[in-house]
């Protein structure tokens, strides 16, 4: 059994990743500023070496898409190398084609430039990004800029176990994993959804691009990941998005799991109160 160390590891990927590692027999190290089983922070360099000490591989979830951290990555993959480390695996995402100069395309730069064997996961947006972020209903309605365009969201759980398996064999090695869910569907279509798995009365509604940025800015969002979140909702508005990845299918041998059957288990939480 190996030991891991996931950066990122209170979030919904990283915290899931952990529970598949933990339940495999392997040891997985959260690291966090404060909350983690080993202290790591992006901004301070001295954290890098101590975190990584004794560790055979990192699933990398990095400190966001606002800003372009590739040179802080690109030490901690010398330091990782020098203490060891055989193999580290990054959280992307499959829309990165649509902002090639921004922070999440340096960051891939970077590591496939660095001194440890990577593999590249890039899923699509999350099927969670409709109960724990961007696209939580707000007074039942899913407001975002994607007209009809359709987006094959894929479910946590299935990003969780393939970053599992992509540390601890190394089939993929130097290789970039593409995964989606199995199905493009339409927002429309997913609020629909969500309203018969939660009892909820879910819609949902187009809103113009500059509006949503102009949001996004009013609530204080950095330039940055504003540039970066428009640039994925127009991959999907355009229907550029909407083509289907086969990863999960190619690395646990069983198809993804689908939009409803992710709503069985969770959309609960747009009608019990658990979204606060």
């Amino acid at each position: 059994m190996s030991t891991f160390l996931i950066l990122g590891g209170t979030g919904k990927v990283g915290s899931r990743t952990v529970r598949q590692l933990r339940a495999g027999g392997h040891t997985a190290r959260v690291a966090s500023r404060t909350a983690g089983d080993v202290v790591f922070d992006w901004r301070d360099e001295s954290t890098y070496e101590p975190a990584v000490r004794g560790i055979d591989g990192i699933f990398i979830v990095g400190p966001g898409s606002a800003k372009d951290w590739s040179a802080s990555l690109t030490l901690l993959l010398q330091i990782a190398s020098a203490a060891g480390v055989s193999k580290v695996v990054f959280l992307s995402a499959r829309g990165v084609e649509f902002l090639p100069d921004g922070a999440v395309a340096r960051a891939e730069r970077a590591l496939t430039a660095g001194a440890v064997p990577w593999v590249i996961l890039r899923p699509t947006h999350f099927a969670q990004n409709f109960t724990e972020a961007m696209f939580v209903p707000v007074g039942g309605v899913i407001a975002a800029p994607v007209a009809d365009g359709a987006e094959p969201f894929i479910d946590v759980e299935d990003i969780a176990q393939v970053a599992a398996r992509l540390l601890t064999v190394d089939e993929w090695m130097n290789r970039t994993v593409e995964i989606s869910g199995p199905a493009a569907i339409t927002f429309a279509e997913a609020a629909r959804v969500l309203s018969a798995r939660s009892g909820a009365n879910v819609s949902f509604v187009d809103e113009e691009p500059e509006r949503h940025a102009d949001r996004l800015r009013a609530a204080g969002t950095p330039e940055g990941y504003v540039e970066w979140r428009m640039a994925m909702l127009r991959g999907i508005r355009s229907g550029n998005d909407s083509y289907l990845s086969d990863g999960v299918q190619d690395v646990l041998g069983r198809p993804a799991g689908s939009f409803d059957e992710w709503a069985v288990r969770e959309a609960s939480a747009l009608s019990d109160g658990s979204l606060g």
